[in-house]
């Protein structure tokens, strides 16, 4: 990744909970409307897939890292450290957002690092498998919702995050049996 410098840089934009789609849209599209692209140069939610279990069913969906926050990449400070009005004002002015993080009027870009780190989990989420919904503990009690074992409560004995499976304490004609199961096959008990 290239160096940040004050001319690009990314800032955490607070929007109402819930409208973030709905904001990033309007933004990109005011963007090319109003040929912003010389200040703002791309709009972020950043999300991971989770995958769980509903009535039974495996399901993966997408969830927001920051619910009520986009990441922005764009010119908002000049060389001196002072706030370019016309980049202010378009993203302030856009319904649904609240404001930047940081003090009301002086907006705080994010740190290289924190754009390397985020960039990273985004990459590493994005080309990876759904990450489970829920975690699990040691010694938590769980229902298996499917296979074999369907309906049955156990006790989890161990956790494999590498290769998202448990091994679950069920059991069987009055005997404990451990089982390999994949996360989503269980839900909390």
């Amino acid at each position: 990744m290239a160096a940040l410098t004050a001319t690009n840089q990314w800032y955490v934009v607070h929007v109402l909970s819930g409208q973030e789609n709905k904001v990033r849209d309007s933004l990109e599209r005011r963007i090319k409307t109003d040929e912003m692209g010389d200040l703002i140069y791309k709009v972020l939610i950043p999300t991971e897939r989770v995958s769980e279990i509903k009535r039974g069913k495996k399901t993966e969906t997408t969830r927001k890292f920051f619910p009520g926050y986009l990441i922005v990449n764009m010119h908002l400070l000049d060389e001196q450290g002072k706030l370019v009005d016309r980049s202010w004002y378009f993203v302030r002015d856009t319904p649904g957002v609240i404001g930047f993080a940081g003090p009301k009027d002086r907006p705080v870009p994010m740190r290289e690092s924190e754009v390397e780190n985020l960039m990273g989990q985004m990459k590493e989420r994005e080309d990876g498998q759904a990450k489970p919904k829920v975690s699990f503990e040691v010694g938590e009690t769980v229902k298996v919702a499917d296979g074999p074992f369907q309906n049955q409560s156990g006790v989890v004995e161990e956790i494999d995050p590498a290769r998202g499976k448990l091994r679950v304490s069920v059991t069987i004609f009055g005997r404990t049996a451990p089982v390999e199961l994949e996360y989503w096959q269980v839900e909390r008990g």
